[in-house]
């Protein structure tokens, strides 16, 4: 999948314009735009190394004396008498030459230009070819976290769990959307360092940012969400995100691999690891006035944003999912990432930087959190997907402490599923192929899991049989549904059904804007074009009158194990009753006051009989009205 792609040579006429000839990793030249110089700075061969300067056996080429070569020899003095070398050439800053008495400002700029044009290709790129974002470049450093067993993995995770089994597109895998978080990560960065050059973003913070969108999934399990949504809750008592293991296996893959030299060699240091990693976790809590993270100041608090920003919910993860899934899925994607880029500034909100964008895109970001609900309601939480996702939980369950499903981890020592978790040489042995080994297994033990598995496969599923939303302005806790099992349970006993406790299932469906009942565009700052300094706030009101009034509301869905008419008629007629005591209201695709039974009684339109106007006699008197 991955191919070199020689870079090209940017040589001036005599007009100043650029002409390209390909060469392989070459370095940039005439930064300042004047004539080639031979050798050529962008040949390795002929760039000078710093005297026993090496990582890992490869040289680090004299990047300082590069950027004397292009016009700055005063700037590259003052850099080499205050203890600057190559290697951390890329994180000088405007401000820091201005403290080294260079100038005036647009000298300043011109310089720090070209030693980020130089040190970005110093050792070249690599070009995947993605169907959401074209031909992209990704970076060395990337490459080698790429081309490791933890993160090819993720080739065998489906990036939408059990929704493939709905919707026969949906066969993409979380590889290819670390791949386009990482790249929209680098656009966002790129783009921000362009429009603001005060903000002083580095080559390495760019990298980091990239590194921190293409990691942050790498603690997914099999089916996605489905791992640690359904059945990591139900498996173990403490909760575990994604997020946690995606750190835990972040770690494990540098290890493993030996990639600390690779992580040295392109100026990535601990203390950037650390920034990596905190970007993967997501923001943490802390006290106003206080700042909490190690890897980077408040000065460049903003890039905290740009993978995971909990702030508004307005990241690019969520721009690669919103079109990759829409694609796959055959939805149609009215929200535009790209304009999001373009628009994109950095402002003082309260204290801190951060992301904001142009007053007039308040509607596309309407439409992006729009998209949000549409894919959550048509998809995500499809409600055939969400019980599949059930049937492979209760699967995964009854395997748990089966010994030959359990997994050797470190030192060999064998993990259960659920405890693979808290070790990743085990871990990263659990993909969506459990789902084939449970399915092919010859274990009589795994007997009840493997007919699971098969009823998967024929289509023989749990039955939705009734679907209702709660009464205005009240939600019910997850904690309560076991609760409201019970309840309907009492109903069938009433009613002498034949029906067991665990005949039937509860669903609570949650369907937001992102932030619960809140409007997460309260929590974005805009600009104008009159004033593209000042952050201010949109009301709601402010924009249109058409907007929703609701940003959040519940499903409670009830499913029935048995596949005759009468219980699922019985199970029906149980829920209608209880969903009528609590005054709950029916929801969409399914009106669950009306029986299962009488639903049945109810003949396709196939089968109907024909309407006497329309049968083949009354067609004989129409033909013979027709004048030719």
């Amino acid at each position: 999948m991955v191919e070199k792609m020689p870079r090209k040579r940017k040589a001036k006429t005599s007009l100043g314009e650029e002409s390209s000839s390909t060469s392989s990793k070459r370095k940039p030249s005439n930064c300042n735009g004047g004539e080639d110089k031979a050798p050529s700075p962008w040949d390795k061969a002929s760039v000078p190394q710093e005297p026993g300067a090496s990582i890992n056996g490869e040289p680090i080429y004299n990047s300082i004396k590069l950027l004397a070569e292009e016009g700055f020899e005063d700037v590259a003095k003052l850099l080499i008498e205050n203890g600057v070398t190559s290697k951390v050439l890329d994180r000088v800053t405007e401000k820091q030459l201005e403290n080294l008495g260079v100038g005036p400002l647009g000298r300043r700029l011109e310089a720090v230009d070209c030693i980020q044009k130089i040190t970005d290709r110093l050792y070249g790129v690599k070009i995947v070819n993605d169907p959401i974002h074209g031909h992209i470049e990704i970076h060395p450093l990337c490459v080698k976290i790429m081309d490791t067993p933890q993160f090819q993995r993720l080739r065998s995770i489906k990036q939408l769990g059990g929704t493939y089994f709905v919707y026969p597109g949906a066969a993409h895998n979380r590889f290819e959307h670390s791949i386009g978080v990482s790249h929209l990560a680098g656009q966002l960065a790129e783009s921000l360092r362009q429009r603001q050059p005060n903000l002083e973003i580095s080559n390495t913070d760019i990298l980091c940012v990239q590194i921190a969108g293409l990691c942050h999934d790498l603690g997914h399990g099999p089916f996605s969400h489905m791992f640690d949504g359904k059945f990591l809750p139900r498996a173990r008592k403490d909760k575990i995100k994604h997020e946690d293991l995606s750190l835990k296996m972040f770690d494990h893959l540098v290890q493993q691999n030996d990639l600390y030299s690779e992580f040295e060699k392109h100026g990535v240091t601990e203390n950037d690891r650390d920034f990596i990693k905190e970007q993967i976790k997501g923001p943490l809590k802390h006290k106003s006035g206080e700042w909490p993270y190690k890897g980077r100041g408040k000065e460049k608090g903003f890039l905290y944003e740009i993978v995971a920003n909990k702030r508004n919910g307005i990241d690019v993860d969520k721009w690669d999912y919103f079109a990759r899934d829409c694609h796959m899925l055959g939805i149609k994607n009215n929200f535009d990432h790209e304009r999001c880029i373009k628009y994109a500034r950095v402002l003082e909100v309260d204290g801190e930087l951060q992301i904001c964008s142009r007053d007039k895109e308040v509607g596309n970001l309407y439409d992006m959190f729009h998209t949000r609900n549409t894919l959550h309601r048509r998809a995500y939480q499809h409600r055939v997907g969400d019980i599949i996702e059930t049937m492979m939980t209760e699967a995964l369950l009854l395997v748990d402490e089966v010994d030959s499903m359990k997994i050797p981890g470190t030192n060999g020592k064998k993990r259960k599923i659920s405890e693979t978790v808290d070790d990743m040489e085990a871990y990263q042995k659990l993909t969506d192929t459990i789902f084939d080994q449970i399915l092919w297994s010859t274990d009589k033990k795994l007997a009840k899991a493997r007919e699971i598995m098969m009823n998967i496969q024929k289509r023989q599923l749990y039955k939705c049989v009734g679907q209702v939303r709660p009464p205005d302005g009240s939600t019910f806790d997850k904690e309560k549904t076991d609760e409201i099992k019970n309840k309907v349970f009492r109903i069938l006993e009433d009613m002498k059904s034949h029906l067991q406790n665990e005949d039937i299932i509860i669903l609570l469906v949650f369907l937001d804007y992102g932030m619960k009942d809140k409007n997460p565009i309260d929590h974005v700052r805009f600009y104008n074009k009159g004033n593209p300094n000042q952050a201010i706030q949109l009301k709601k009101n402010e924009v249109s009158d058409l907007l929703p009034e609701k940003f959040a509301e519940q499903l409670v869905r009830c499913y029935c194990k048995k596949r005759d008419k009468a219980s699922m008629d019985q199970a029906a007629e149980a829920f209608s009753e209880w969903s009528e005591q609590e005054g709950c209201t029916a929801g969409e695709d399914m009106t669950p006051f009306k029986s299962y039974k009488e639903a049945c009684q109810t003949p396709p339109r196939s089968t109907l009989p024909p309407h006497p106007k329309y049968t083949p006699a009354s067609a004989g008197k129409f033909k013979s009205h027709i004048q030719f």
